[in-house]
């Protein structure tokens, strides 16, 4: 491909159902060889932008392209190199999940044989089953092992873990790795956050038919604090602590938070007044993304109020 080698680019799309605006110029790029995390909440635009990259809704306004196609124009083509896992699949309900897999897979051109058998395994699939007789979580399966065994250029994955229990949504993470190493790009629409935080290079959050921000998950941490929880051996002086945020102090027992840059310099305070046990979290995705949901709703009010 280009020099940019973007294996997804959106530049100012937008989509309205009526009069009502899902889509509001969202600008998402997806380089090869990457997973990247698509976040947001239900409405923000997320599934809408997904059905434009799947050809299955045509846009009204900006520039799509995929793998280097248009998925308007080139729908046919493009579904032979990308495979696509929805949150809620359904099945044929008399064909067995072993006969969809191949099904999915003969749709683009055929299957890894060997990769195939292993993810049956390992996500410990009943192939024999029909369509029928899978729960929500045996049918998700299906869907991951036809994408996963086929050599698709790119997997977009809209909520694909839902209905797996902790232990599937561990081998999933381990696959989708997997994939990445064999450079396969990867988009990935997610509720789980420490799925994204996990797996993805770089994340892009949506919210109202926007993209709000977008970047390396230390990039979108940005400026969030760090979480310090300390049981010191001596009550420190309540002066000493007005450098950090967020105190709160129960005897011996300090919660604070502190700038991710002025870590150091919190140590160097609280070990004067000796540590007994000692904990350092840095912001959760799940952390910054409410509090950017926050800032925003903050920045619309006061609009609001000119």
């Amino acid at each position: 491909m280009s020099a940019a080698e973007a294996v997804i680019e959106i530049d100012s799309l937008t989509k309205s159902y009526g009069k009502f605006p899902a889509l509001r110029g969202v600008d998402l790029r997806v380089e090869r060889g990457q997973v990247h995390g698509f976040l947001g909440p239900n409405g923000a635009g997320k599934s809408t932008t997904i059905r434009v990259l799947l050809g299955l809704l045509r846009a009204d306004g900006g520039t799509v392209r995929l793998l280097g196609q248009d998925p308007w124009r080139d729908v046919v083509a493009l579904h032979r190199r990308l495979a696509y896992v929805p949150g809620d699949v359904s099945l044929w309900p008399g064909m067995t999940g072993g006969e969809a897999i191949d099904l999915l897979g003969s749709m683009r051109g055929g299957l890894n044989e060997d990769r195939r058998a292993e993810l049956v395994e390992r996500f410990e699939l009943d192939p024999t089953k029909r369509g029928r007789q899978y729960s929500k979580g045996n049918r998700q399966k299906v869907a991951i092992v036809a994408a996963l065994a086929s050599d698709a250029e790119l997997l977009i994955l809209d909520e694909p873990t839902s209905g797996l229990d902790p232990l599937m949504e561990k081998v999933f993470q381990d696959v989708i790795a997997e994939a990445r190493a064999r450079g396969t790009t990867v988009l990935l629409s997610s509720h789980i956050m420490a799925e994204i935080e996990t797996l993805a290079d770089r994340l892009s959050i949506i919210r109202n038919g926007r993209i709000i921000r977008s970047g390396t998950l230390t990039d979108v941490r940005g400026d969030a604090r760090t979480a310090v929880h300390a049981v010191l051996e001596r009550v420190p002086d309540p002066n000493d602590l007005t450098r950090l945020h967020d105190v709160r102090l129960e005897g011996n027992r300090l919660d604070v938070t502190v700038e991710s840059d002025r870590i150091g310099d919190a140590m160097t305070l609280l070990t004067g007044y000796g540590l007994v046990s000692l904990t350092v979290e840095p912001p959760s995705l799940e952390s910054v993304f409410l509090r950017l949901y926050e800032d925003e709703d903050a920045a619309h009010a006061a609009g609001g109020t000119r």
